[in-house]
């Protein structure tokens, strides 16, 4: 904190129990904020299968509308080729419209086959579509329960919350860069805990004993010691007794 170091001791120590009294907030929410999560992304997931198979619907039915009017208009062909057999005046020309019938009767084997692959590939994507849509509404159920749960918790504990949060915004607005790069920098290291207490002589984050000249330094107030063995930032019994309570 910009001024002595016992201020900036006592701040980095009060900083650490609102975030240890928010951390405990967190917790209370077990593991609901992941389940919504996971949910959110399974919903996500249905919803866009579900929007490619009604694509896949709808495409179908115009490349099958199409090849139902194709065969039509190759059928219209093949009548008029068989009436012009009856007016032509050698086999070569004869010949020609036979390959012409011929043809166009492949033709429309060809498009019924399509025709007929079309229609199985619109049963099969209505089929996964009737399980995607119950999938979608059993998912979608579930997740307005959790939100819903979340959202208890959440409103259960919003005003002391947000009276954390904003204690926690009065230190950081006062307080040194550094030492918050470095607190932030240790919590994130040692699962929330930057800041502790020597307790019977020993850190109060990994329990290794100090030795008594780091003790006698750290009582003085005039340095930010660090736990030898684990790294965390040390403070005095005096910084942990005249830190203010936080809510």
């Amino acid at each position: 904190m910009q001024g002595s170091f016992e201020e900036r001791l006592r701040g980095l120590f009060t900083l650490q129990k609102i975030d240890s009294n928010l951390d405990e907030l967190e917790a209370q929410k077990g593991d609901l904020p992941e389940q919504v999560a996971g949910l959110e992304e399974k919903f996500g997931s249905i919803k866009a299968n579900i929007e490619e198979l009604h694509l896949l619907v709808i495409t179908s039915v115009v490349e099958r509308d199409k090849a139902d009017v194709d065969i039509l208009t190759l059928q219209g062909k093949i009548e008029k080729y068989k009436n012009q057999q009856y007016q032509v005046r050698n086999n070569k020309e004869y010949d020609a419209l036979t390959r012409e019938i011929s043809l166009a009767e492949t033709n429309i084997q060809k498009l019924q086959k399509q025709m007929d692959e079309l229609e199985g590939r619109m049963k099969a994507a209505k089929e996964d579509l009737g399980h995607l849509e119950q999938e979608r509404i059993e998912i979608e159920t579930q997740l307005k329960e959790r939100h819903r749960d979340l959202e208890e918790v959440t409103e259960m504990n919003r005003d002391e919350e947000l009276k954390l949060l904003h204690e926690r915004e009065k230190i950081l607005v006062r307080a040194d860069k550094a030492d918050i790069g470095l607190y932030e920098w240790i919590r994130k290291a040692k699962g929330g805990i930057a800041v502790v207490a020597v307790k019977r002589d020993a850190c109060g984050g990994c329990h290794n004993r100090i030795p008594p000249q780091r003790q006698l330094e750290l009582r003085q107030n005039s340095v930010i010691l660090r736990c030898e063995h684990c790294g965390r930032v040390l403070v005095s019994d005096e910084i942990v007794k005249t830190s203010p309570i936080t809510p």
